[in-house]
């Protein structure tokens, strides 16, 4: 019969004996919701979210030679314009396919003052069958108060001397209020077929407030890469 718990998950019989069958079978079923909750966990952490996707009804049957990513970006913006690229590039890759970043195969101002036919002719000439683009439609930042909050913690371990009770709760558990600034990116990619002349998907993101412009450019790509396959518009290689 078990009378008490400790708080490793340890169950006690009424002589104060571990029992080891019971404490098992709890870490077991423990493990089992931690693996159930780590991809949901996981996704929850991710700071990027396609918030919509489209695709043409006609789709052309294409091999993709070498497919050109293009991230259009203010020029003060260098830095972030390289990494969304190279991210871009590098998920592309691992499916299998022959991409190059705009900024690496042709320079910053490659496209400046051309017209539409020089720069098919450029990309024909580069081998270039398709260009995604990387627009950065908008970025925000908001400044907002996050009030204090008391936490209730029922371990008696905290209440069962009073210095571990007033130390937790000076130090640990009251939050004062604070001001946060928030950063959201706004994004939209457009695949284009047939060297940059045919739309055949278009789709927009939004990025609340990432760790870092890497983790975002991490995250964008992937969400892009993965919703273009499972559009059925690229496949793995």
């Amino acid at each position: 019969m078990i009378i008490a718990a400790t708080l490793d998950g340890r169950h006690l019989n009424q002589e104060g004996r571990c029992l080891p069958c019971s404490n098992l079978k709890i870490r077991n079923m423990k493990k089992i919701c931690w693996l159930l909750l780590l991809p949901w966990l996981l996704g929850a952490c991710s700071s990027t979210r396609l918030t919509h996707s489209w695709k043409s009804d006609s789709i052309p049957e294409a091999a993709y030679q070498r497919i050109l990513v293009v991230a259009l970006i203010q020029e003060s913006d260098r830095s972030l314009q390289e990494q969304m690229e190279q991210h871009l590039v590098g998920d592309l890759r691992d499916l299998g396919y022959n991409a190059v970043s705009s900024l690496q195969e042709y320079g910053p101002k490659a496209f400046d003052h051309r017209n539409e036919q020089e720069i098919i002719r450029q990309l024909s000439g580069s081998g270039v069958d398709a260009v995604i683009t990387i627009v950065l439609l908008n970025k925000e930042k908001e400044r907002r108060y996050v009030p204090g909050n008391i936490q209730y913690s029922p371990y008696i371990y905290y209440h069962s001397r009073f210095w571990r009770y007033y130390g937790t709760m000076q130090y640990r558990i009251y939050q004062p209020g604070y001001y946060v600034t928030d950063t959201r990116y706004f994004w939209e990619s457009n695949f284009y077929a047939a060297n940059g002349e045919q739309l055949i998907y278009s789709a927009q993101t939004r990025s609340f407030d990432p760790a870092n412009t890497s983790s975002m450019a991490h995250e964008y790509g992937q969400r892009i890469v993965k919703d273009l396959a499972e559009k059925g518009i690229l496949v793995k290689k």
